[in-house]
């Protein structure tokens, strides 16, 4: 089972990918854990990963899909795995479906996790973080005991930049821009399912094994 997750930034298509990988048995895998492990074990690929990472500049597509071929080539990934994160774009969609249509193999789900743009300006403002330990909380959802305050080390929590209402505004401009075009384009290969993701986290994770089967 080859699935893709699609869905704005903060839709929570990550932990949803996580939890299929988990009920499932298959590796949820996302670039940004790609690059660090080839960075980090110094291969060939990684090493080119860095060079662009070092200057600010994002990865080639070409070089992305290098990394995402040989990671889901490898023998954890012989029964399926949930890409997250990737691709973004519909260049990276078809370069990777022209690697993987080498390998005889294609994509089986692309789950779009579906969230209205002020939902997630609403529910990504409220998120806070601790810098010390790497806690995170939300003042609606997930509150702490004392405002403000991490419960795991004590530290004070902070709003991320990455989370303020105006650069989020922005992050889903870039999504309506580039990702969007993927629902369309796996729609038009019959891959495309669609979930409700302003339920309840447990909800939407029902819906999805719904549809992928027991």
């Amino acid at each position: 089972m080859k699935i893709i997750m699609l869905g704005a930034p903060g839709a929570g298509k990550g932990t949803q990918a996580k939890m299929i990988a988990d009920k499932y048995s298959i590796p949820h895998i996302s670039t940004g854990d790609i690059f660090r492990a080839n960075i980090k074990n110094g291969t060939e690929l990684g090493k080119k990963a860095k060079e662009y990472m070092d200057k600010g500049l994002l990865v080639p597509d070409e070089l992305t899909v290098d990394l995402v071929i040989d990671r889901v080539a490898q023998d954890d990934c012989a029964n399926g795995y949930v890409l997250d994160g990737f691709p973004r774009t519909i260049p990276q969609a078809e370069s990777l479906d022209k690697a993987l249509t080498e390998r005889n193999e294609k994509i089986d789900y692309a789950i779009n996790v579906e969230v209205p743009d002020e939902n997630i300006i609403n529910r990504m403002s409220g998120r806070r973080a601790c810098l010390s330990c790497g806690a995170t909380y939300h003042i609606v959802h997930i509150p702490t005991k004392v405002e403000g305050i991490c419960d795991r080390c004590g530290a004070e929590l902070v709003l991320r930049d990455d989370d303020k209402p105006e650069t989020v505004k922005n992050r889903l401009d870039v999504y309506h821009d580039q990702t969007q075009p993927l629902i369309e384009y796996y729609s038009n290969k019959g891959a495309l399912v669609e979930v409700d993701g302003t339920k309840e986290m447990s909800e939407v994770f029902a819906d999805i094994v719904n549809i992928l089967g027991a």
